[in-house]
This record gives structure tokens, C-alpha cells and sequence, in this order.
């Protein structure tokens, strides 16, 4: 399937209608597996596209061969239909394509980062999946090309946080962590839904004041790991928040990297 092309009447590529996923895997084995499937089998449903066969999917980190490798699986409707309306009985269209990785070291230790202009749209039923369209996350990352600033920080049309470009949010604040509520819009990460079910994570609505007055602050997804945040910057580059890495930063990492397979602390080695 790599390497197979896709018609121009793809829904995927004509209308976005379908649904990616981006794994890490090592050796040929997938982290957080079970969760990007169940991701996968969310948007599915909420779509009305039938999923592969589960041995079809499960096949596909193998092949990702050795070392540390990003797999990523697009699904589309595939093609059919009038217009934007779907076919009655879609043929879906699996593509998929892996290549090594290495995280961004550097980035554990800390990172400056900044509002986006851009406000995510409200819609429910798009809420929470991964699905392929995502021309506001590319509106958004085109507002800054300073190599200093990492990543650029989202709130729906209603100015509440949601999350980064391609990670999700964190902070500790009142004795505990939280994180942004899912269910107007953005995309309920992998790495996000498995800290949820080990640590005391709240989901709340929150405006980006609170995060001046929180202890942390640290972005992570399934892929890079997690990102301690040392530098909060407004969308016209003016300072709003700093951060030391401390403890608070250090035990959420370690949680996070112990999942995903990567060194616990920033510190350590990655081999």
C-alpha cells in the first residue's frame, strides 16, 4: 500500500472524509496501540466508514522494520458518491507509510511557545477525532516561523483553550493537573487518553489566563513525547509567562516517556 497512488475522486483527498493516525513504534512494535485503534474505531462510527479487518491493521507496525519509526495510517471513504454526498455502501481506502524518527531531545527540556491568532471552530461531532481535515491546524502553524518558538497554542471560537497545533495542553494548578475539556472541537490525543486513566488529570473549560497563574505547564502527544514549557508568548510575540522545569514537569515526563519508551528525564540517555 505504500507507494500505491490515490485517485483524484478520493473523498479523502477531494473533501477530506476520512481519518489518520500517527503511531510510534520501536522494533516493530506499536506504543499506545490499543489507543490509536480505538481512536480509529471513534471516528469510524462517527463517520459511517467501516474500519479494515483488525488482522489487516495489525499487520502494519512489522513492517515498520527496525529502530525508532513513525507509522502513519490514512483511511479514506475511498471514492464514490455525488458530490459531497457519500455512497450508500463505501469502499474504504487504506494507505499507510512508515519512516524512522527521532524525537526532538532538546525539546524535553524546555520550550518557548505562543498564542495563534486563529480560533478552532466549534462542532461537536467532530470533537475528540482525528480526521483529515486539518486546514485550521496548518492556518494556525503558518502564523510564526521563529525556530525558537516550538509550537502555537489554540481556544475555540468561544476563546477557551483546546490545545496546541499537534499536541495537546497541561498545567498544574490547585494541587492538581488539568487539561483541556474535548468536546466542542480539537483532537483527543493517544498520549492524552492514557495519562487520563493513570494520573489525577481534570478536564475543564479554561481561559488562557489561567495558565499565567499555573505552577507547570507542558505540551505532549504519542509521538515527540512531552514538551515542559519555559516561555509563554502572546500572538504578537510579547511575554506573558515564564516557567523553570521543576518537579511537577519532571514526574508528568517521566509518567508520559514511560509509555511511550523514551528516557524518563530529559537528562537521560536514549539508548
Amino acid at each position: 500500500m505504500p507507494g500505491e497512488g490515490v485517485p483524484l475522486d478520493d473523498r479523502g483527498l477531494a473533501y477530506g472524509d476520512g481519518l489518520f493516525e500517527t503511531v510510534l513504534v520501536r522494533d516493530g512494535v506499536p506504543l499506545l496501540w490499543e489507543q490509536h485503534l480505538a481512536r480509529l474505531a471513534r471516528g469510524g462510527e462517527a463517520l459511517g466508514i467501516p474500519l479494515p479487518a483488525r488482522a489487516t491493521l495489525e499487520a502494519l507496525p512489522a513492517r515498520a522494520g527496525e529502530g525508532l519509526a513513525v507509522l502513519k495510517l490514512v483511511l479514506t471513504r475511498g471514492s464514490g458518491g455525488r458530490g459531497y454526498l457519500p455512497p450508500e455502501a463505501p469502499t474504504p481506502r487504506l494507505r499507510w507509510q512508515a519512516a524512522p524518527f527521532s524525537p526532538s531531545l532538546s525539546r524535553w527540556r524546555g520550550v518557548a511557545i505562543r498564542h495563534c491568532h486563529l480560533s478552532l471552530a466549534i462542532q461537536p461531532r467532530l470533537a475528540g477525532l482525528k480526521h483529515l481535515n486539518r486546514l485550521e491546524n496548518v492556518l494556525a502553524r503558518a502564523e510564526w516561523s521563529d525556530p525558537r518558538i516550538a509550537e502555537g497554542l489554540l481556544c475555540d471560537a468561544e476563546g477557551r483553550l483546546v490545545e496546541a497545533t499537534c499536541m495537546n495542553l497541561f498545567w498544574w494548578r490547585e494541587g492538581r493537573w488539568e487539561t483541556p475539556r474535548l468536546h466542542r472541537c480539537g483532537v483527543a490525543g493517544t498520549l492524552r487518553e492514557a495519562l487520563l486513566t493513570r494520573l489525577d488529570i481534570r478536564e475543564v473549560d479554561a481561559s488562557p489566563e489561567v495558565l499565567a497563574s499555573s505552577e507547570a505547564v507542558c505540551l505532549g502527544n504519542s509521538v515527540q513525547g512531552v514538551w515542559p514549557l519555559t516561555r509563554l508568548e502572546d500572538a504578537e510575540g510579547r511575554p506573558l509567562a515564564r516557567w523553570s522545569p521543576g518537579v511537577r514537569h519532571r514526574a508528568f515526563q517521566a509518567e508520559a516517556h514511560g509509555l511511550l519508551g523514551y528516557p524518563r528525564h530529559a537528562g537521560d540517555s536514549t539508548e
